[in-house]
């Protein structure tokens, strides 16, 4: 395996892991998704710059492109978890403050409820 497919299948792992789609790798880093399916097929050559987009857009550090997958997981903890609240901070990233006050009010109300009927 050259280094380019090497670099495309952590990038794939990774993507994987986080549960993002193609799609919505190229749409979070600015890319196109023929760009991204190249890159993690291994025969597109990635500039520095755009590799730079992904690596933001997986919400890894450079570094954890070159790791072992296991470790990546550890270093996010419950990645699950971690994925959802990411998602719901591109969710509510571009909102209104008045908006997100909202939402956060159903949410701390939904959960005392949960909380309560569990008692």
């Amino acid at each position: 395996m050259d280094f380019k497919q090497m670099v495309g299948e952590q990038i794939r792992k990774i993507r994987k892991l986080r549960g993002m789609t193609q799609e919505r790798l190229a749409e979070q880093s600015g890319l196109s998704f023929s760009y991204i399916s190249d890159v993690e097929r291994g025969t597109r050559n990635i500039s520095l710059e755009s590799l730079g987009k992904i690596i933001n857009a997986l919400g890894v550090k450079p570094a954890q492109l070159f790791e072992d997958i296991d470790e990546i997981t550890e270093h996010s903890g419950n990645g699950e978890i971690q994925n959802k609240i990411e998602d719901m901070i591109t969710l509510l990233s571009e909102r209104q403050i008045e908006e997100v006050d909202f939402v956060l009010t159903v949410a701390r109300e939904f959960l005392n409820t949960i909380d309560r009927k569990n008692r």
